[in-house]
């Protein structure tokens, strides 16, 4: 038996970026510093990956969402508490100025915001899927580039220092 082939760099940034906590904020400086591939490339990559898991998140919430925050299991219970801290930290900015509210949600580069968060504001505030896949599309562009600069700046501040 053949041991599987080891998965690309590019791939690895790609599903670094679909990840629920890490997203972007993980795999560009992964792909900049572990992988050295170029800020360009891997801003892309992260972008692309970072966007592929939200439709499904989206369409799966909006099909199964209610009947899982019924549950009472774990699934449940943190499904449960991500809406209602999204309703209580966000619900009124989003029904003030819906695409901009959504998008500064994973425009912010910091824990508990992000696509995947973006996503179940969408689903949980009732963000028509348009608006609220544009916001999060803009959003993501957005955090990509300010993890990039600051992934960038550090590099250089190593080299300067090192």
């Amino acid at each position: 038996m053949e041991a599987p082939e080891q998965v690309s760099d590019e791939i690895a940034v790609v599903l670094t970026a679909m990840t629920p906590i890490g997203e972007l904020r993980a795999a560009i400086p992964l792909g900049v510093l572990t992988y050295n591939l170029s800020w360009a490339s891997v801003l892309v990559l992260a972008i692309v990956g970072n966007l592929i898991p939200v439709p499904i998140i989206i369409f799966l919430l909006r099909i199964l969402g209610s009947r899982l925050e019924r549950r009472t299991d774990i699934i449940g219970r943190i499904l449960r508490w991500r809406t209602s801290s999204i309703e209580a930290k966000w619900g009124k900015r989003v029904r003030d100025y819906g695409f901009t509210a959504v998008m500064l949600i994973v425009a912010i580069p910091l824990p508990l915001t992000g696509a995947w968060t973006g996503s179940l504001a969408v689903y949980a505030l009732r963000v028509p899927l348009g608006i609220g896949l544009a916001a999060i599309t803009a959003g993501v562009v957005i955090a990509g580039i300010v993890v990039t600069i600051l992934t960038q700046a550090g590099v250089e501040l190593l080299r300067l220092t090192g």
